[in-house]
C-alpha cells in the first residue's frame, strides 16, 4: 500500500484522501487552515457530503487517515502528493492559482526524497509544466520528481460514489512510468484508465464541464421557446433523450447550473481561449443563458403577483443542488438578491445550507421547515429539488399562504393538480398563465 499526502481539505481533497485510505493506503490530509484541521481532528466535518463522515471516522480509527497543517510531517516518506486546492475565478474569469502556487512552493521547500506530484485541482492548461518550474526554481537540489495530471470528476452530493465507481480515470504526464504508478492506485476500482500528455488531461476536465453546462443551457433555451409556443419541455427532453446520439442526462430544464465547478470552469476556459486569440462564442452564450434563467424566474413571480415591492416570497432550497451545503453560485442566492432589490421580503429554508446562507445574506428570514416558509407568503419558489420538497402537503401550504403563486423552478410538482387546488402555478418550459 502507498503513502499518500493530499493537500487541501475541500470536498475534492477530503473525498480523495478518505477514499484512498478506505482502499487501504496510508493517507495524510494537509491544510494550512488550522481551524479546519482542528475540526477534522475532533471529528467535526467542515463540509456536508453524504456518507463521507462515516468513512472518515472508520479510517481515522483504523490508523490509515490523519490530518495536519505541517508539510514536513505530511510529506515524510510520501510517495504521492496530490494537490487538491481551490482554483476560484478572478473577476475576468481567470483561475486564481495562488493556492496551487503555495502548495507547489511548500512541497519544494520541504521535499527531501523523490516523489510523484499529482495535480487533482482543476487547473488551466499548462499548469503541470508551471508547477514543475516552480519546484525546480525553489530548490535546485530537489530530489527527482514527476508531475501527473489527474483531474477530478466528483459531483457534490455523490462524490464518494463517484470516486469509488468512476466512469473513467484520466492521467496525463510527460513521464509514462509516473503515470502508470498513479494508475496502480486506481486499479482496484476496475475503471477505464486513460493515459495521455499533461495538457490534454488538463483540457479533458474543462471540455467535460463545458459540455455538460452547455447541455443544461441548451435545454433551458429550448424551455423558454417552449413557453412561447405552448409546448412542454419535459416531454421534449424525454423525446430527445430516447435518441442514442443524445441521451437523457443533463436535459432537465430549470434555474440553471451553479456550484463550485461549472461556473468557474466555463469562465476559465473562455478566458484561456480569449487570451490565445480564440473567440469562444458558444461558451459566452452558455453563460448568458444561465444568468438569464434566474432573471426569468423572478419575472414569473413578478407577473403572478403584479409586482414585487412589499411582497413576501418564500424560497425552498438554498444550496446550488440537493445533498450538499454548498451555496457557491447557487441560483437561489441570485434570485434572492434580485427579489430584495425589487423591494420584496424573502424567507427561505434548506435542509443543509442554512448556516452558509445566514453568513452570506443575513437580511433574509430563515425558517425551520417548508411550512414556515409558506406562512403569510404571497408566493413560494422551489429553487433546489431536495427530496423532502417532492411530497409536500399543499393543502396545508395553501391554507397558510397569503397569496397563491407557486414558481416550480425544477419542475418537480404536478402543475395541473396545484392549479386545481387554486394555485397560480408556473413551471419552467411548460404552458404557463398568460
Amino acid at each position: 500500500m502507498a503513502k499518500i499526502c493530499v493537500i487541501g481539505t475541500g470536498y475534492v481533497g477530503l473525498v480523495t484522501g478518505t477514499c484512498f485510505a478506505d482502499m487501504g493506503h496510508r493517507v495524510t490530509c494537509l491544510d494550512i487552515d488550522k481551524n479546519r484541521i482542528s475540526q477534522l481532528n475532533n471529528g467535526v466535518m467542515p463540509i456536508y457530503e453524504p456518507g463521507l463522515q462515516q468513512i472518515v471516522q472508520q479510517n481515522v480509527a483504523a490508523g490509515r487517515l490523519d490530518f495536519t497543517t505541517e508539510y514536513p510531517k505530511a510529506l515524510e516518506e510520501t510517495e504521492f502528493a496530490f494537490i487538491a486546492v481551490g482554483t476560484p475565478s478572478n473577476e475576468n474569469g481567470e483561475a486564481d492559482m495562488q493556492y496551487v502556487r503555495n502548495a507547489a512552493d511548500s512541497i519544494a521547500k520541504n521535499l527531501d526524497h523523490s516523489i510523484i506530484i499529482v495535480n487533482k485541482s482543476t487547473v488551466p492548461v499548462g499548469t503541470g509544466d508551471w508547477v514543475a518550474e516552480i519546484i525546480s526554481e525553489q530548490n535546485h537540489n530537489t530530489p527527482g520528481f514527476c508531475i501527473v495530471s489527474n483531474p477530478e470528476f466528483l459531483r457534490e452530493g455523490s462524490a464518494v460514489n463517484d470516486f469509488m465507481e468512476p466512469d473513467r480515470v484520466i492521467l496525463g504526464s510527460t513521464d509514462l512510468e509516473a503515470a502508470q504508478k498513479v494508475a496502480e492506485l486506481y486499479e482496484a476500482l476496475r475503471a477505464p484508465i486513460m493515459i495521455t500528455d499533461l495538457r490534454t488531461a488538463e483540457m479533458i476536465k474543462y471540455a467535460s464541464n463545458a459540455f455538460l453546462a452547455s447541455r443544461i443551457s441548451f435545454i433551458n433555451e429550448i424551455a423558454n421557446i417552449c413557453e412561447t409556443l405552448g409546448a412542454d419541455v419535459r416531454e421534449v427532453a424525454r423525446g430527445m433523450g430516447m435518441d442514442k446520439r443524445i441521451g437523457p442526462a443533463f436535459l432537465d430544464a430549470g434555474l440553471g447550473w451553479g456550484g463550485s465547478c461549472f461556473p468557474k470552469d466555463v469562465k476559465a476556459l473562455a478566458y484561456m481561449a480569449a487570451t490565445q486569440g480564440s473567440h469562444p462564442q458558444l461558451l459566452h452564450a452558455v453563460m448568458d443563458i444561465n444568468s438569464n434563467q434566474r432573471k426569468n424566474a423572478v419575472k414569473k413571480l413578478e407577473q403572478g403577483l403584479g409586482g414585487l415591492k412589499g411582497k413576501t416570497i418564500g424560497i425552498l432550497g438554498l444550496s446550488f443542488k440537493p445533498n450538499t451545503d454548498d451555496t457557491r453560485d447557487a441560483p437561489a442566492l441570485d434570485i434572492i438578491q434580485l427579489l430584495m432589490k425589487a423591494g420584496a421580503t424573502v424567507k427561505g429554508f434548506d435542509p443543509q445550507a442554512m448556516q452558509a446562507v445566514k453568513e452570506i445574506l443575513p437580511e433574509i428570514t430563515l425558517c425551520k421547515n417548508p411550512y414556515e416558509v409558506a406562512e403569510n407568503a404571497d408566493a413560494i419558489m422551489l429553487a433546489t429539488e431536495w427530496n423532502e420538497f417532492k411530497s409536500l402537503d399543499f393543502k396545508k401550504i395553501k391554507e397558510s399562504m397569503r397569496g397563491a403563486v407557486i414558481v416550480d423552478g425544477r419542475n418537480i410538482w404536478d402543475g395541473n393538480m396545484l392549479r386545481a387546488m387554486g394555485f397560480i402555478y408556473y413551471g419552467i418550459g411548460v404552458p404557463n398563465p398568460k
